[in-house]
């Protein structure tokens, strides 16, 4: 087996609640607590599994909120409470992944630091190993480094990433530097990029020194980088409480992407790696469908209780959260999900106007179902 990376820290950001497979994700108990594709565990806890081979436990941190402190350290019981970093309130992926490292960077001058979703599926696990140890590669040797994914569909979406000349690089020969960050296309671009083949699709992993990315911060979003400096500093201090409820709240809510990752593009810094391993966010319970299926749509796939499902002459997707019978009968392409509060039902079309659904419920007042 292949030796974890020296001075590599995964961080782990499990802050989002993944509104568009609501009434599952919910506020308390957002996507990555939850075992969607029937592994046995949750997201979150497939994403430690699959980096514990490049960095040890005592080398992997989550960024979560107060709301998911606790169970995120059940979830996660080999996870050292020094690397839980709790979140006072959101304030986007640039405050979270700082805030990591700048923290690691204290404790660990020189530290890279690679970003990795809680919420995401990923196959292929070799294949993912060589991409990241590209990318830490290139993060050796100055470079903010991304992992693209080549596009297996003209997908709407995702942002894109535009590849531009190849970097030469030792341990890192697939390394690219970024030409552009694209928006998420409309379908006829989206069928552009993926017949181009240089466009590959943005995942949202980030690998980088630590100073670097933070210098990134400073020149990009100075009060940003100057209130987390000032977090870091107390961090591992009995001042942490105090600085962090006074400071963390007046923090930029500002992406990452757009803090660092575009910036950094512009300036020629920023390096990607085409990852080919297989690669899905489960943005919605559409792609949810496709992944369970492999895409052959052809059945009812069935999420929870199957014994509690009847099917006939239907195809979609069903998930049993209840001790209710569903019975789909001489339906295409229906989405059902059933909770003891909730029931949504909808088509793979329409999957991503839920959080449509999620905005109407909290105008409503309806707090106790998200």
């Amino acid at each position: 087996m292949a030796q974890p990376i020296d001075d590599f820290y995964a961080v782990i950001p499990a802050g989002g609640i993944g509104s568009r497979l609501w009434p599952i994700s919910r506020a308390e108990s957002p996507k990555f607590l939850h075992d969607l594709t029937g592994a046995g565990e949750s997201l979150l806890q497939m994403t430690w599994d699959r980096l514990l081979p490049l960095a040890p436990r005592e080398r992997i941190a989550v960024v979560t909120g107060r709301a998911h402190g606790v169970k995120v350290e059940e979830s996660l019981p080999d996870v050292d409470p020094a690397n839980v970093f709790i979140e006072i309130d959101q304030r986007d992926s640039a405050a979270a992944i700082g805030l990591a490292a700048a923290v690691i960077e204290k404790r660990h001058p020189g530290a890279i630091i690679g970003s990795f979703a809680a919420d995401h599926v990923i196959k292929r696990q070799r294949v993912f190993e060589f991409t990241v140890r590209q990318a830490v590669a290139a993060a050796r040797e100055g470079f903010i480094a991304t992992i693209g994914i080549q596009p297996s569909e003209p997908a709407v979406g995702f942002g894109y990433i535009k590849t531009g000349e190849e970097l030469d690089i030792d341990d890192a020969p697939l390394a690219a530097l970024v030409e552009r960050f694209v928006e998420k296309p409309d379908l006829d671009t989206a069928r552009v990029y993926f017949a181009d083949r240089s466009y590959l699709w943005n995942a949202g992993m980030f690998i980088s020194r630590a100073d670097v990315l933070l210098g990134e911060i400073a020149a990009n979003q100075p009060e940003l980088h100057a209130g987390l400096v000032e977090i870091a500093e107390a961090w591992d201090t009995d001042a942490r409480q105090e600085v962090a409820e006074r400071v963390w709240p007046t923090l930029t809510k500002i992406a990452i992407d757009y803090a660092v990752a575009e910036p950094a593009a512009d300036k020629g810094k920023l390096a990607v790696v085409p990852g080919q391993f297989d690669w899905d966010d489960v943005g919605d319970f559409a792609s949810l469908w496709t992944l369970l299926s492999g895409g052959v749509r052809d059945d009812v796939t069935v999420v929870g209780a199957h014994d509690n499902v009847l099917s006939d002459e239907a195809t979609g997707l069903v998930v049993a959260n209840t001790d209710r019978v569903v019975a789909v009968i001489g339906v295409e392409d229906v989405i059902v999900v059933d909770t003891p509060d909730a029931l949504l039902v909808t088509t793979p079309e329409h999957a991503q106007r839920v959080k449509s659904a999620v905005t109407a419920l909290q105008q409503r007042g309806r707090s106790s179902v998200l």
